[in-house]
């Protein structure tokens, strides 16, 4: 397995936005000091991943943080994280699924790209429409975690009524991966750590929440596993990726994780 896709999928480094020179300042702390940086290389400055993650976060519904990152750093406003395995989700995205409508507006004053979901959030049925009309079938589009568009109109409350009754007019708006259900022993015995490396994080943990499993590596943000059937799961927002669970002597014994390819086989320890 290579570094770039160790880096990419396990490691759990959000993507980071535009340009930033002392990022740390905004969290009230001393800027670090600046690594050496090789004129050879191709090299810019980035904004902080831990603070795009932050701006993420926030505008899920902490409209007086978003408001101090975004004032300081308008380009926060664009910023994106990738929760795992390819659940990408931007800030407006966070402001659309919640129906955090000031949230929405106060990205989209500073630059955020507006999407079809947040104009359905936003009761655009006008430019919903036209977005389906120039594209059939894209309403079945998902969000991230797999949240769909019909789902993101309705958290647009009174102002998006228009565009729920649109969308179930047409149909294909609100349909979600199929699942398959899984034994209780079947999802206990998947419980336990799996090993991918040498080094101290190159673990999986599989635990159970609410009889829901999911997946972690330490220090990282869990994810929840669907069954698809045979042992086989997609994390929560990504039905493209499989990790599939694999019996020896009636026991699991290890994972693996497919993208469509296998990037990593885990043995449990």
């Amino acid at each position: 397995m290579s570094h770039r896709l160790t880096r990419r999928l396990f490691v759990g480094l959000p993507a980071a936005g535009l340009a930033t020179l002392l990022p740390s300042t905004l969290h009230g702390q001393p800027p670090a000091a600046a690594a050496p940086v090789d004129p050879g290389t191709d090299w810019l400055p980035r904004q902080d991943p831990a603070l795009a993650k932050e701006v993420v976060g926030v505008s899920h519904g902490n409209l007086a943080r978003l408001r101090e990152l975004v004032e300081r750093q308008p380009a926060l406003a664009r910023a994106s994280v990738d929760w795992g395995f390819g659940d990408w989700e931007t800030a407006l995205g966070a402001a659309a699924h919640t129906g955090r409508r000031e949230i929405a507006e106060l990205l989209l004053a500073n630059g955020a790209p507006p999407s079809l979901f947040s104009a359905a959030m936003l009761g655009q049925v006008d430019v919903v429409r036209a977005l389906v009309a120039a594209r059939p079938g894209v309403q079945g589009m998902l969000g991230p975690h797999g949240i769909t568009l019909l789902a993101h109109a309705r958290t647009g409350g009174a102002d998006a009524t228009a565009v729920v009754a649109y969308l179930e007019g047409i149909g294909g708006a609100d349909v979600r991966t199929a699942t398959q259900p899984l034994a209780p022993a079947d999802r206990d015995g998947l419980v336990g750590r799996y090993r991918f490396g040498s080094g101290p994080r190159d673990v999986f943990d599989i635990d159970v929440e609410r009889d829901q499993p999911g997946i972690l590596r330490p220090g990282g943000d869990r994810r929840t596993l669907f069954h698809t059937g045979d042992l086989v799961f997609f994390p929560v927002g990504v039905p493209s990726v499989r990790i599939a669970f694999a019996r020896e002597g009636g026991k699991v014994a290890r994972l693996t994780v497919a993208d469509p390819q296998v990037l990593v086989t885990a043995t449990r320890i």
